[in-house]
């Protein structure tokens, strides 16, 4: 059983790097998500934004989300410190990933190819660009497991000769801190993980509440 304390060794290595600030490519899911994280990470290193998510569905979505995500760094007063880069909406990448793992449940091996198919992005980038280390937002929320995102990032680091950058972002009540921070600049906070698996998921589970509620109201 992996019992790695993945923030504990980020910490680490920050308090090993001290003031050489080192240049991090760091994907960002969404909004939320990156809130927390870039308050955090942008005391300690030079950060360059990924903003590649061919999960989201559908564009218009894609589009929302991004646009909230801009606002937030925005808001935040984070603008000029940290630079972006933006992939277009390319939802076929995803929809290949996921070939046969369509129907498999929310956190099963669907999750788990999304994850990888934007961590190797990441890091490829990463290496073409010269970064020093690569990361991810995803390890914020409470519903992803950060071993097997930990994993995938070390997996791809040696794949494309980048170092992955440790992280479990929920820790040291990194989630609240991302609700708080969301509540204080007015977050677009989605209501889905972000695929039209989740979507229609999100769906089913709304009509079956409606569906309750008049059961309820009717009886």
């Amino acid at each position: 059983m992996n019992r790695r304390n993945y923030s504990r060794e980020l910490e680490r290595l920050i308090a090993k790097i001290g003031e050489n600030r080192p240049k991090v490519l760091l994907h960002c899911c969404c909004g939320p998500c990156s809130s927390s994280v870039l308050e955090y990470l942008t005391q300690h290193f030079q950060l360059t934004l990924l903003w590649y998510n061919p999960n989201i569905y559908p564009e218009a979505e894609y589009e929302l989300r991004y646009e909230a995500f801009i606002k937030m760094i925005a808001d935040m007063g984070l603008a000029d410190k940290v630079d972006i880069i933006r992939e277009a909406w390319r939802n076929e990448e995803y929809n290949a990933a996921i070939v046969g793992h369509e129907e498999a449940p929310e956190g099963g091996s669907r999750c788990a190819r999304c994850f990888k198919l934007r961590l190797e992005e990441t890091a490829k980038t990463a290496k073409r660009l010269g970064f020093d280390y690569f990361c991810t937002t995803i390890t914020l929320s409470r519903h992803k497991n950060a071993v097997l995102i930990n994993e995938l990032g070390e997996a791809a680091a040696e794949s494309y000769a980048v170092p992955w950058l440790p992280s479990d972002f929920k820790k040291k009540d990194g989630e609240n801190r991302s609700v708080e921070l969301c509540e204080q600049y007015n977050v677009y906070r989605q209501l889905y993980c972000g695929c039209e698996f989740s979507l229609r998921r999100r769906e089913e589970l709304g009509s079956e509440h409606e569906r309750l509620n008049n059961e309820r109201s009717s009886s």
